[in-house]
């Protein structure tokens, strides 16, 4: 599992109010969240990134609630992964279950900087900084959240099962 892309950095403490604001929550539409993603943390955040960008934010990323919309919102905006010094627990588990990869890693966090190109390999631990060649050490993704992801979810995950197909 391996992730190329942009930066866009945000601090601590980003809410999934303002990864994905409650006005617009009175839809389940995968495209229509995508198209404010991030809305109340920066207006033009969806006109600005590419397919395959990477966030990284600081401290508690995805706090607030429990809404599940706040991954999906991310994911299908194109954004490939999320990498924070740490995630609120929900969010967390949130977004393994939506099928958004995550990973924490607190010192590639401190020397990585919006604009920079990052690549995130999964399966070797690593997160390279190609702007800097920094090179920073990252928690593999555990195999069966790894099967989640690779099924886009939770949700697929159990469908494919229940039809006895072995992961």
């Amino acid at each position: 599992m391996k992730f190329t892309g942009k930066v866009w950095k945000f601090g601590s403490d980003i809410d999934t109010d303002a990864i994905i604001p409650a006005r617009y929550l009175n839809t389940a539409d995968e495209i229509e969240l995508a198209k404010h993603c991030m809305e109340d943390a920066d207006p033009n955040f969806v006109k600005k990134i590419s397919q395959g960008d990477i966030i990284v934010a600081m401290d508690n990323f995805g706090c607030g609630s429990s809404r599940e919309h706040a991954p999906i919102a991310i994911k299908y905006a194109g954004i490939s992964c999320v990498l924070a010094k740490s995630f609120a627990r929900i969010f967390f588990r949130n977004a393994f279950n939506m099928g958004l990869p995550i990973f924490e890693c607190p010192e590639a966090v401190d020397n990585i900087k919006e604009g920079d190109t990052i690549e995130i390999d999964g399966d070797k631990g690593t997160i390279t900084n190609l702007t800097t060649k920094q090179i920073f050490k990252v928690v593999a993704i555990p195999d069966f959240m790894e099967h989640l992801l690779n099924e886009g979810g939770l949700l697929n995950y159990v469908i494919k099962n229940e039809k006895g197909v072995q992961i």
